[in-house]
């Protein structure tokens, strides 16, 4: 709350505190993914190209494709909150022991070192995915829309117990789970385009 009140409540504030009053001009906001979408666009070499952003959540996405033109993006299509990739893979960073929001990139490292033996049990029980990309997440194993933790309890049961400690040894199983993950992240994000395609 203290953050929110200080700093989030106050972002045109933020900014021209920041540049130390520096710069005189209009702030315009954008959606989330919008943002994501230009930082990549706008500095590349190209005139025309085709956008696909996915993220956990930023307003109501959590993917979006679209294409830039010039000085000019538009996103056309979207994912929608629950369903995410990016929550998807941070509840399993959580059940792995890392931090959310900072601790994927351990949780990639950690793939490689596991044999990909629960790709069958996310595909089969947690999410549905298409053969386009698009998928529907099972969300009583998930308990970030209504909790305090990324995953329930019927997660824990499904993965064989609790998530893990953070600092606490690292297991053939936690390994085995990473590299599941990384699996299936991957084999949707090689489908995905397709789910914007007409």
């Amino acid at each position: 709350m203290p953050i929110w009140l200080k700093q989030k409540l106050d972002v045109p504030g933020e900014i021209r505190r920041g540049l130390r009053d520096t710069l005189r001009r209009r702030y315009v906001f954008v959606e989330h993914h919008e943002s994501h979408a230009g930082s990549a666009f706008f500095p590349s070499p190209f005139e025309r190209a085709a956008i696909l952003t996915i993220d956990g959540v930023g307003e109501w996405s959590t993917a979006a494709f679209g294409s830039g033109h010039g000085n000019r993006i538009r996103l056309t299509q979207h994912m929608r909150f629950p369903h995410s990739l990016g929550l998807l893979y941070s509840a399993f960073t959580y059940y792995i022991g890392f931090t959310v929001n900072s601790g994927e990139y351990k949780l990639m490292g950690l793939a490689p070192y596991g044999e990909a033996r629960f790709v069958n049990v996310i595909l089969e029980r947690l999410i549905d995915l298409k053969k386009d990309g698009s998928f529907r997440m099972d969300m009583s194993y998930f308990n970030y829309c209504q909790g305090l933790t990324m995953t329930s309890r019927k997660f824990e049961d499904l993965f064989g117990g609790p998530p893990r400690k953070p600092d606490s040894p690292l297991t053939e199983r936690h390994m085995d789970i990473a590299a599941s993950i990384q699996r299936v992240a991957e084999e949707i994000m090689l489908r995905t385009p397709d789910m914007f395609t007409p």
